[in-house]
């Protein structure tokens, strides 16, 4: 094996152990352990439900606002890797900080929670922008997938940390003591890509009276423009904009509809969050075979349809079990959703603009993936409230509220997947690439 293909494959792992790390965050805080300890713990009942959406909508939106400006500035900088090192630092640091909530403390549950979340989506933004830079274009799909597996992996090793502690101690401090393992974990995760990962892009000098403020707001306005000269990007900006609300509104209540729904205590949920991360290891790796035979717009196609299934069939089960095949299969189809999401980014960006697509890409998903989580949390409390009020136990409503509102993440789905059925990815590339010619005036 040559020089160059050992520092590609290593480039390759230091990009999949970032993932590995990060991965263990979203398992962790966002779906076995924080989000149900948030929700039943620290504020209590169809409340806690509300105030976990409007915590992750929040998150959302400031990673909406600062994602175009930071990508754009690392475009010109070349300093992709160095601005997401400093958003994976405000992520591990407040996650690790999540060990001081305990009941009541339900403001710092929430401002902790935000603060590691943006960070967690931000470093995303500039992770999935290093894509390009180390996988050639016959390689992207494998690469994403890949990175996916091994992620879920990640998430797999930290879950059974922490089932381990709960299994042999147990009790509340184990709980808030996972939230400083996985702080640990991420950031063990991140050294290789540090040493590993040589950025490619080269620096551009400052114009004179030019700032990188001035410079990103500049280089965002003309993104926005030009995204016109790119119109299957943008049709796929639209559907994305849709179905990722669905997939982020099924990612974040997970645990607290198992918790609600089956009365699953936090050992199960954990044993449940590794049969999903271990279906998410097959779906990864699977998707990203598939699609690279097939397209990457097929394989996102079947994936968002096996997803719409499994959350439907939530609504009609009422065991436990049932819960965790459904989980699952959940697990399976959206990594495949996420890693082709992605890739598809990567084949529409034009050469030397990753970053600046990408940010866009992050802006468009954050801007409108605060509405999934926020309008689960909203529909399941008002449906919780207006059938106690209507006579049932509390326990009975807020069970028939949570089950009802899965299906504002199915309407989500289902228009994001018909809004996809438009995009024509073979056009698309060819744009990219510079093999169509632009229309006169776009």
């Amino acid at each position: 094996m040559s020089e160059l293909m050992k520092q590609k494959k290593k480039e390759h792992w230091a990009w999949y152990m970032y993932d590995f790390g990060n991965s263990a965050y979203a398992a962790v805080v966002l779906l076995a352990v924080y989000s149900a300890y948030f929700q039943g713990a620290v504020v209590g009942g169809s409340e806690g439900t509300r105030l976990w959406g409007i915590a992750t909508g929040i998150a959302m939106l400031v990673t909406a606002v600062i994602a175009p400006i930071l990508g754009a500035i690392a475009d010109h900088s070349g300093k992709k890797k160095t601005i997401m090192f400093y958003m994976s630092a405000v992520c591990i640091v407040f996650t690790g900080l999540l060990f001081t909530v305990r009941e009541g403390n339900i403001i710092t549950g929430m401002l902790f929670f935000i603060l590691a979340e943006i960070g967690y989506r931000g470093g995303q933004v500039f992770y999935n922008a290093l894509l390009p830079e180390i996988a050639d274009q016959d390689e992207i799909g494998r690469v994403s997938g890949m990175g996916w597996a091994v992620g879920s992996v990640g998430g797999i090793v930290c879950l059974l940390i922490v089932l381990a502690l709960i299994l042999v101690i147990g009790g509340e401090f184990v709980t808030r003591l996972s939230f400083i393992i996985t702080s640990v974990f991420f950031a063990l995760s991140t050294i290789p890509m540090w040493f590993w990962l040589k950025e490619k892009a080269e620096p551009k000098p400052l114009k004179e009276g030019d700032n990188y403020l001035s410079l990103a707001f500049r280089r965002l306005r003309t993104t926005i423009r030009s995204v016109n000269q790119y119109k299957e990007f943008l049709k796929f900006m639209l559907a994305f904009l849709v179905y990722n609300d669905g997939i982020i509104a099924a990612l974040d209540f997970a645990a607290i509809i198992g918790a609600v729904l089956y009365g699953m205590d936090q050992q199960s949920l954990i044993i449940m969050m590794i049969l999903v991360q271990v279906a998410s290891v097959a779906g990864a790796y699977l998707y990203g075979i598939w699609g690279e035979k097939m397209g990457f717009k097929r394989g996102l196609v079947q994936s968002l349809v096996l997803m719409i299934f499994a959350v439907v069939l939530i609504y009609f089960n009422n065991s436990i079990g049932g819960f965790f095949a459904i989980t699952s299969l959940a697990g399976f189809a959206l990594t495949g959703v996420q890693s082709l999401s992605r890739t598809m980014i990567g084949a529409f960006a034009p050469p030397g603009r990753s970053a600046e697509f990408y940010g866009f890409f992050g802006m468009v998903g954050r801007t409108s993936s605060f509405i999934g989580p926020f309008l689960f949390g909203i529909v399941a409390h008002r449906l919780t409230v207006l059938h106690e009020s209507a006579g049932l136990d509390p326990t009975a409503a807020i069970q028939l509220g949570h089950r009802q509102a899965v299906f504002s993440i199915v309407i989500f789905l289902v228009v994001g997947l018909g809004l996809l059925m438009l995009v024509n990815e073979k056009e698309g590339r060819k744009v990219a690439m510079g093999q169509v010619a632009l229309e006169p005036g776009d």
